[in-house]
């Protein structure tokens, strides 16, 4: 674990499964329900979130990463930022470019900053998606292909906006019930082939170009609820994942994934699970 530590590389990534070598972190030194902005926060508003319990489950969890040879910086958490543990929303990275989001909700703007004072403290040039109505929750890479959710934390012209970016790639517009917030809580690519998802959160015709693409394994609405689509693979049919989600835990190692369970549930009632903690910033891959 390091605070502003050097890259050892450029940023690069082009898929959600590759093997995980650095990734940035926040620890929920000051996360609380202070303004609901999702579903989940409505049910545990009242209830609040455990801030030594939040930072013991956060420790274990950079731990595991770490003893599986994952480079994990940390971000500093700031007080004005209760949402800022939910880092993968402020960027994402695509091949060797990371870009830097601009948050939607106004509770969150400003996260950015702190991860663009890193990057070009470290001389690390990113693209900067000003003005632009798009969340890294909803971005989900693989190859060639870019999935971006439309929500209502990402809109259709940032998504083209994208694309006029990468024109020799293809970037497909994923609708989905906007009260699951970010794309990630109910869809995952966990494999070239397969992928997690919640079929609620879609029409026919979205669950149809999605199967027409992956396998799909369906996770049940008690277990979407517990965010069982958002995982966080490492590489090597590694994958991080919550206890509580034992259907989805099953059916990953009938496919041969080795589930590393680790409980955050503490953090998870905000809204985010292992995939929103994290932005990965380097993997291995066909560069």
């Amino acid at each position: 674990m390091a605070f502003f530590t050097k890259s050892p590389e450029k940023p690069f990534a082009r898929s959600e499964y590759d093997v995980l070598r650095q990734v940035i972190l926040c620890k929920p030194e000051f996360m609380t329900i202070r303004d609901v902005i999702n579903e989940t926060q409505k049910k545990f508003k009242d209830e609040g979130i455990h801030i030594e319990l939040a930072m013991a489950q956060h420790k274990k969890f950079v731990q595991t990463l770490e003893d599986h040879d994952v480079d994990v910086i940390i971000l500093p958490s700031l007080k004005m930022f209760p949402e800022q543990v939910f880092t993968r929303d402020i960027g994402f990275t695509f091949g060797h470019i990371l870009f830097v989001a601009e948050m939607a909700n106004k509770l969150r703007q400003g996260e950015e900053e702190v991860l663009k004072g890193w990057l070009e403290k470290e001389d690390i040039s990113y693209f900067n998606l000003r003005g632009d109505k798009i969340e890294g929750g909803d971005v989900i890479v693989n190859g060639e292909t870019i999935y971006v959710g439309l929500s209502d934390r990402t809109n259709q012209q940032a998504i083209d906006h994208l694309q006029s970016i990468l024109p020799h790639y293809e970037v497909v517009t994923v609708p989905f019930t906007e009260k699951y917030l970010h794309l990630d809580c109910v869809f995952n690519i966990i494999s070239p082939t397969e992928a997690l998802y919640y079929p609620g959160a879609f029409t026919q015709k979205e669950i149809k170009i999605l199967s027409s693409r992956f396998e799909l394994i369906e996770v049940s609405e008690e277990e979407q609820f517990t965010l069982g689509t958002n995982v966080l693979s490492i590489g090597n049919k590694k994958i991080f994942s919550l206890p509580v989600n034992t259907n989805v835990n099953q059916e990953l190692r009938n496919r041969g994934f080795e589930v590393i369970e680790v409980d955050i549930t503490e953090i998870i009632k905000s809204g985010g699970s292992f995939r929103c903690c994290t932005l990965p910033i380097l993997r291995d891959g066909d560069k």
